[in-house]
């Protein structure tokens, strides 16, 4: 296999992908995608959940779906700790959990340089619009604002930039008139919830490559709606 191998190695359903879901809040897409992994017998599975924060609902579900859990927070005894620090507290986590592949999930903090060199080509990141357009962590908010009559949500790898890394899949929801950011991110949602298992089969399945044109995805035709 080569090193654009997108994941590492090819996996099955008898000997998934080890994944570790990072999130910073409710844990909704985290909960879905575990749901969508067991009932369905996909080639990756989550086994460790990773949060900065402590104390979210995300957890909650983590625990209810007997998955292990991971917080690292930003302070310690009331004073910020070291990016390096925290980031090093995670890969030991990750790597006692023999985790390949890192599954952002409503991740609300970049990670370093450093960290990315380490996990090369292996972290991917669910955006809640159609990227380029609208990155950032106000997607719905910036949506509403600019009248557009579509958005949607973009599956991509992660670079060093803020929703900027080779996008691997899309999918488009319409945007109504009638529309706040709670209607809006339900429904973006939906599809949400549909796409990041798929594209992450075609992860664990070894068709995902890096080439000098950008993004491969083998016998798959139908990865973009824009």
């Amino acid at each position: 296999m080569g090193s654009n191998l997108v994941g590492g190695r090819v996996a099955t359903p008898t000997t998934p992908l080890r994944c570790a879901v990072f999130i910073s809040g409710s844990g909704s897409g985290m909960e879905a995608l575990v749901n969508a992994q067991r009932s369905r017998r996909l080639p990756h599975e989550t086994v460790l959940v990773v949060s900065n924060k402590a104390n979210v609902p995300g957890l909650e579900r983590a625990s209810r779906l007997g998955l292990p859990s991971l917080v690292v927070e930003h302070r310690r005894n009331g004073e910020n700790i070291s990016r390096e620090e925290h980031e090093l507290e995670i890969l030991k986590g990750l790597a006692d959990h023999d985790v390949e592949l890192i599954v952002l999930a409503g991740y609300m903090r970049l990670l370093s340089p450093v960290f990315l060199n380490e996990w090369h080509h292996r972290v991917v990141n669910i955006h809640p619009s159609l990227l380029p357009h609208f990155p950032g962590g106000h997607a719905h908010r910036d949506v509403l604002s600019s009248k557009t009559s579509i958005t949607g949500c973009t599956v991509h790898l992660v670079d060093e930039g803020m929703d900027t890394g080779a996008v691997l899949a899309q999918r488009a929801v319409p945007v109504f008139e009638s529309d706040d950011e709670i209607s809006l991110s339900d429904r973006v949602k939906v599809e949400e919830h549909r796409l990041y298992p798929d594209v992450l089969t075609w992860i664990a399945e070894g068709r995902v490559h890096l080439t000098e044109e950008g993004v491969h995805v083998q016998d798959e035709t139908d990865r973009f709606v824009c």
